[in-house]
């Protein structure tokens, strides 16, 4: 429907979700249905420069070549996101972004034509971090209550291991834990 407003795309993470955000000592994001970045801790950021408030994590998988740096197989990865895409937005796909995603990138154009559905869930992620080098993180999906389509994101390694060393390293760097504040 032509000049539709679509309330999600205007929506924040909300305070309380914000405030969890900024006290987790771990890379922590809150996203909305449409893979928009809400809320993001510094660490988060420092993880991946991209893991802003404003950010689309679709747009930058697909067509930010320094988002897809940070993932070695990163088109394999791209498979699942769309399935997971298709499960959160369903038959919603008039925000124009999406629009713009597909005649954009050939590769979501293909994964969106096989109309593979699968839920976000938890995950081992491979990151391929240019300070410091390749770490295998786990990666949680919460709902977040009273949110309707918001997602904590929680990424954390498996303890006493060099990954977790490495977290802790890249988190050293990180002076301030506080969020990036979410646009309006």
């Amino acid at each position: 429907m032509a000049g539709r407003q679509l309330p999600h795309l205007r929506r924040g993470a909300g305070i309380s979700a914000a405030q969890l955000v900024a006290r987790l000592p771990l890379p922590v994001y809150v996203e909305g249905r449409y893979f928009d970045v809400l809320a993001a801790n510094a660490l988060a950021t420092a993880l991946s420069p991209r893991l802003v408030a404003g950010a689309n994590r679709l747009r930058d998988v697909f067509l930010g070549p320094a988002e897809q740096a940070l993932h070695p197989d990163w088109e394999s990865a791209a498979v699942g996101m769309v399935a997971g895409f298709r499960e959160s937005v369903g038959t919603d796909t008039e925000d124009p972004r999406f629009i713009e995603l597909s005649l954009a990138s050939p590769l979501f154009s293909r994964l969106w034509a096989r109309h593979d559905v699968e839920a976000c869930e938890g995950a081992v992620k491979h990151i391929d971090h240019p300070r410091v080098g390749g770490l295998r993180l786990h990666r949680e999906r919460l709902g977040v209550g009273g949110a309707s389509g918001q997602t904590l994101v929680v990424f954390h390694p498996d303890p006493g291991t060099d990954d977790a060393d490495k977290l802790a390293l890249l988190a050293s760097a990180v002076s301030d834990l506080t969020p990036v504040r979410p646009r309006d």
